[in-house]
């Protein structure tokens, strides 16, 4: 077992239920068997992530959060937050970033997992393209503020140092990279069936999870052989200590 990790606090925010699952899952399995404590932040109540269209939008919204609990659980934790912003509204504007800096603050991570919001769009090798979701970006962006500067700086959202939340600084940033060229990976062999499993939870919104399964092994070999890993998951790493 990698102890590396032991005691250390692990917080992933994600603007979806299953983002940090597709985005960081077999990541968070290996830290969470290395012994770290995970905290998950799940931005929006996910009430427009059905292929189903007979789901009315508030048991739409109860069926994810269950789903993220279940996913969580597969994962290595029970400790997820829901901020029940509305799906496909997210902005990155004061009141959002107030609420992620209270989350770092309160749970005073070691690292932080999230969107990366310079990824805008990708084109395939078959000229087929990829948009990221405007949540997505949302999302990132606000983390990163949230990091930086605004959970370090005591007169950014004062009234939590009231509530006994002391400012806080974060060593370590990761980002999902979804395709983009990826400066840091974790060893995560043996771990990306978990990963698998936790989206599989997702229900609502997984129709071919031999599909999806396939193309977590493929990717986590292909970032593996990057890195000197039998299986990796890939991440832009920013260090600020």
């Amino acid at each position: 077992m990698n102890t590396s990790f032991k005691n250390k606090k692990v917080l992933a925010i994600g603007a979806h239920p299953d983002d940090v699952e597709f985005g960081c899952g077999a990541t968070m399995a290996m830290l969470a068997h290395a012994g770290a404590e995970l905290h998950f932040v799940v931005a929006t109540d996910g009430n427009r992530g059905s292929r189903q269209h007979t789901f009315e939008k508030s048991t739409l919204i109860s069926s994810r959060k269950e789903e993220s609990l279940a996913a969580a659980a597969i994962l290595g934790t029970e400790r997820v937050s829901f901020l029940n912003e509305e799906d496909g509204n997210l902005l990155a504007d004061i009141s959002f970033k107030d609420k992620i800096v209270k989350a770092i603050r309160a749970v005073k991570p070691d690292l932080v997992f999230t969107h990366d919001p310079s990824w805008y769009y990708a084109i395939n090798a078959d000229g087929s393209a990829s948009v990221n979701h405007t949540d997505h970006r949302a999302c990132g962006t606000a983390v990163i503020d949230a990091v930086y500067p605004l959970a370090r700086d005591l007169q950014s959202f004062p009234d939590h140092i009231k509530e006994g939340l002391d400012a806080h600084i974060v060593p370590e940033l990761y980002l999902f990279t979804h395709g983009k060229e990826a400066n840091y990976a974790f060893d995560v062999t043996g771990f990306v069936e978990a990963k698998i499993d936790a989206i599989a939870a997702h229900k609502s919104q997984i129709d071919d999870i031999e599909t999806i399964a396939e193309m977590m092994n493929t990717r986590a070999a292909t970032v593996g052989r990057k890195f000197g890993y039998e299986q990796g998951e890939g991440f832009t790493r920013l260090a600020f200590s």
